[in-house]
């Protein structure tokens, strides 16, 4: 009986001395994990706190931008210089200044980038008051003779610059882009096209072709050409997974349906865009229209039954 007690108590012993191991190491594992946890929680908290004041302190720059443009704009008005560029400039900022402060990374650095480009707009404007500031020093120092005859030089210089202006503005309306030769077709699943009005079992895909007209005025160079779906409540159809985005129109943030970036060469190049909608259309009426350089170049209806 002796003996018994005395093996069967090293065993006993032991067994509790394994259980307080795996105690100790079950709690060190629960206390790593939190510690984890709050770890990322910290992270995820800085990380939010760096963008708020990130967002903030580029839309306290932009307010301070519009203090400045204002400044600007009174000042070069006074010295009679043009204020076109920069009530302009003012009209983006206050636009800017309008949005809702939720912006995505992408948005956030574009508008970075603005504020970048509205301070070198600044600086270059500094420039401007500056020579226009001499101009006027210079034209009180001469003499009355030398002041008709300046005069009568700066009516034939703001007539030549008018002038000019109108040119360059009719420059840029026979520059503007021309779609021609618009068709829309229905694609189903096995590749074959159909003319409007479509069936929904038709329209696996949606098929846009179309040519850039012939224009010689117009330059070459890098364009977005954009393609935009509304229904008969002028909702745009789009999604962004499939390639969809927004731009600028009338100075409105506005949806658009697919785009591609070209150059435009000026050969009447052929395009042909493809949108597949992942869902039935709503019978009705539908608008296409394209867009290049955020003005419109073409549009063509279809219907869907």
């Amino acid at each position: 009986m002796t003996d018994t007690t005395e093996n069967s108590q090293p065993i006993k012993s032991g067994k509790s001395n394994w259980l307080v191991i795996l105690l100790l190491v079950i709690i060190a594992i629960q206390s790593v994990k939190i510690y984890l946890d709050y770890q990322e929680k910290v992270e995820v908290k800085e990380q939010l706190a760096t963008t708020e004041e990130d967002l903030a302190s580029t839309m306290q720059k932009l307010t301070d931008i519009q203090t400045q443009l204002d400044q600007k704009i009174a000042e070069i008005q006074k010295l009679g210089g043009d204020v076109e560029e920069l009530q302009k400039a003012k009209a983006e900022v206050e636009l800017e200044l309008k949005r809702s402060t939720r912006r995505s990374a992408k948005a956030m650095q574009e508008l970075k980038d603005k504020v970048e480009g509205y301070q070198e707009l600044l600086k270059l404007k500094d420039q401007e008051i500056e020579k226009l500031k001499n101009v006027n020093t210079q034209l009180f120092s001469e003499n009355r003779t030398l002041k008709t005859k300046q005069n009568k030089l700066s009516d034939s210089i703001t007539r030549l610059s008018k002038n000019k202006e109108e040119l360059a503005g009719k420059v840029a309306i026979a520059s503007q882009l021309k779609a021609e030769n618009i068709v829309i077709k229905a694609v189903n699943s096995k590749g074959k096209e159909r003319n409007s009005p479509f069936k929904n079992r038709q329209l696996q895909k949606l098929k846009v072709e179309f040519n850039l007209a012939d224009n010689k005025v117009a330059p070459i160079e890098g364009k977005k050409i954009i393609i935009r779906i509304t229904d008969e409540n002028n909702q745009v159809i789009f999604d962004v997974a499939k390639g969809s985005g927004t731009f600028m129109l009338n100075g409105k943030e506005e949806f658009y349906t697919a785009a591609q970036d070209i150059l435009f060469d000026n050969t009447k190049q052929k395009l042909t865009f493809f949108y597949e909608k992942g869902s039935d259309y709503t019978s009705g009426k539908y608008v296409m229209e394209i867009f290049a350089d955020n003005y419109k170049i073409g549009s063509a209806p279809f219907d869907v039954k």
